[in-house]
């Protein structure tokens, strides 16, 4: 049971490297099979197909990334200053997410399969318009899309800089301030003219 576990993580780590370098059009089986050490017909026994495979190194990353960055909807600054750290961490991430919408999901909702998670979160933010931390004149999935593309900025594929593990830690400070304060100033209560806020 170990050495299959083993194996398994293995071949998603290779396929990672693969999928996030190339894509899924552009991933090679048997390169993923040669770097993970083992044969492709082993890799077509623990997942099926190569696209089957690109869904489990998705979701992997995916449930990684909530797991590592728990949503705090009562601190939304902090959470961003988690996820941007997290994005840093593992840049395989926005990579993965970028292919699977330039081949698969060109618009709409990208995470099957997760929906309850987000809807979680939506609650979440909900609850905090309604206890009044966040503003309450942004529908709470535009709150969650705002809050996500600010801690994004400067993920892989970043139009103007994408931060690495290897910057100076004044820069990676830097940012964090930014976004805690853009997230802060944007999405919260105190973001609103007072005359908004008393109207409410």
């Amino acid at each position: 049971m170990a050495d299959a576990k083993a194996t398994r993580r293995r071949i998603l780590d290779a396929a990672t490297s693969e999928f996030a370098a190339r894509g899924i059009a552009g991933a090679r089986v048997d390169r993923i099979a040669l770097a993970a050490g083992a044969s492709k017909p082993m890799l077509y026994a623990y997942f099926g197909s190569k696209d089957q495979l690109f869904d489990a190194v998705f979701l992997d990353h995916v449930i990684a990334n909530s797991d590592r960055v728990p949503f705090t909807a009562e601190d939304l600054p902090g959470y961003a200053q988690r996820l941007y750290d997290d994005y840093v961490n593992d840049p395989a991430l926005l990579r993965l997410v970028a292919w699977k919408r330039l081949e698969r999901v060109s618009a709409g909702y990208l995470f099957a399969g997760l929906e309850e998670v987000d809807a979680g979160n939506l609650r979440r933010i909900a609850e905090q318009q309604e206890a009044g931390s966040i503003r309450p004149d942004v529908d709470p999935a535009d709150v969650w899309s705002l809050l996500i593309a600010a801690s994004s900025t400067w993920a892989q594929l970043s139009i103007t800089a994408v931060a690495g593990a290897d910057d100076v830690e004044d820069d990676h400070r830097r940012r964090r301030s930014a976004v805690a304060s853009m997230v802060r100033d944007g999405l919260a209560v105190a973001a609103l003219p007072t005359n908004e806020k008393h109207a409410r």
